[in-house]
């Protein structure tokens, strides 16, 4: 019997919701739950209206992407959990090929490639993120504070969060860096999958371009945490 995997799709306010629900909906791979945590959103909602009977939809005050996809999680049924952004897409055999790739390797957590496109769904970047071939690449991009991981590339057994907790909520931008360090502490390996998997957009309103002196504050803070752990882990395998 397949397992059953969560996709958690955080939305504040996002117009393009719909579509990242609908790339949810017409994955390959079953079976699949899908919950949608609404973060106190004051627009956009109603664009889920037809999805509502195929979806979990939870509502919460707002309090973050972290507090939002914890509360997801918390909620979630499946053996494996993906994350996946409300203005991103997923591929139609995201699922199917990540499951088939961990259960090959009884992996804990595991990432793969994707592609950037623009506000049209289009892409404008083939294969855009970091390809590697050592697990010690894969630490020295850490170590350059080049962070490797696109969270709605990565899944991830529900169990991991028994034993290194869930998104720390005081982590508005860089909840995801901090998690990839605590995994790596605790010395679970990211498996890579190089497949592009994801269609991760760009667009004016995303919070990476619109909050950017706020993300590099909290981010040398986050960096010095996470640089920490894996320049340990790093510098026992040279």
């Amino acid at each position: 019997m397949r397992p059953l995997v969560t996709i958690v799709i955080p939305f504040y306010n996002d117009p393009y919701v719909e579509q990242a629900v609908q790339s949810a909906l017409s994955q390959s791979y079953s079976p699949i739950e899908i919950i949608v945590v609404d973060d106190g959103s004051t627009q956009h909602a109603e664009r889920l209206a037809p999805y509502r009977p195929y979806i979990h939809y939870l509502g919460k005050a707002n309090g973050g992407t972290a507090s939002a996809l914890n509360h997801g999680i918390r909620h979630a049924s499946g053996e494996y959990i993906a994350w996946l952004s409300s203005d991103d897409l997923f591929y139609r055999d995201k699922i199917n090929n990540q499951v088939l790739f961990m259960r090959e390797r009884n992996a804990w957590i595991s990432h793969t490639n994707f592609n950037n496109i623009d506000k049209n769904s289009q892409v404008v970047k083939y294969h855009a993120g970091v390809s590697y071939e050592r697990m010690i690449d894969f630490y020295r991009y850490f170590l350059s504070h080049a962070n490797p991981v696109n969270g709605c590339t990565v899944m991830m057994r529900k169990e991991l969060f028994c034993y290194i907790g869930l998104f720390d909520e005081s982590l508005p931008y860089t909840h995801d860096l901090e998690m990839w360090g605590r995994a790596i502490q605790a010395g679970f390996s990211f498996h890579y999958l190089n497949e592009a998997l994801v269609g991760y957009r760009w667009h004016e309103a995303m919070g990476t371009l619109r909050h950017q002196e706020v993300i590099k504050r909290e981010s040398a803070v986050t960096w010095q945490k996470v640089s920490y752990a894996i320049g340990r882990i790093s510098a026992m395998m040279e």
